[in-house]
């Protein structure tokens, strides 16, 4: 599982020197993105080195296929159950589906106008004109090595803040 750290840096320049650093240091590319507010996003941070989701869609399509088709299956498993309902069994499938196609389809309707998690979280450093480096990994000892290389620059190491089940 991977594990995330964010950072603050005072400006564009600045993130991106901290950036070089961690892949240097061995965090992917891909694993290590620039967060700012819009007219720094657009202006000034190039588009390889931007986060690659700014919205929720993604995570909350995945909730909402995983929830439409738990309750599609409920509702055909009641209907089977009610002889009146007569609904087989090809109906209990049907209705999975159905579940799970509306399900992902609403919920990632709603989570394409929800900023996503580091957006929410370190919504103050943003609207401030902070830029936030995050880096995620696999590797605790990997993350704490660059974390301590990138606090000896003028980053400052932001708190992760703690989600529930459904983040």
């Amino acid at each position: 599982m991977k594990t995330r750290r964010v950072f603050s840096a005072p400006d564009v320049a600045t993130a991106e020197a901290a950036l070089r650093q961690a892949v240097r240091l061995g965090i992917r590319p891909e694993h290590a993105a620039l967060v700012g507010g819009p007219e720094i996003e657009v202006d000034q941070i190039p588009d390889a080195e931007k986060e690659t989701s700014p919205t929720d869609f993604k995570p909350a399509a995945v909730r909402g296929l995983v929830g439409g088709a738990v309750l599609g299956l409920v509702v055909g498993l009641v209907g089977m159950a009610v002889p009146a309902a007569g609904i087989p069994l090809a109906g209990v499938v049907l209705c999975s589906v159905v579940g799970a196609c509306v399900g992902m389809w609403a919920a990632s309707l709603a989570g394409s106008a929800v900023p996503n998690k580091v957006r929410r979280d370190y919504r103050h450093e943003i609207d401030a004109g902070l830029v936030l480096l995050v880096i995620e990994d696999e590797d605790e000892h990997l993350l704490d090595r660059v974390g301590r290389a990138l606090e000896q620059t003028r980053l400052r190491r932001l708190e992760v803040m703690p989600h529930g089940l459904l983040q």
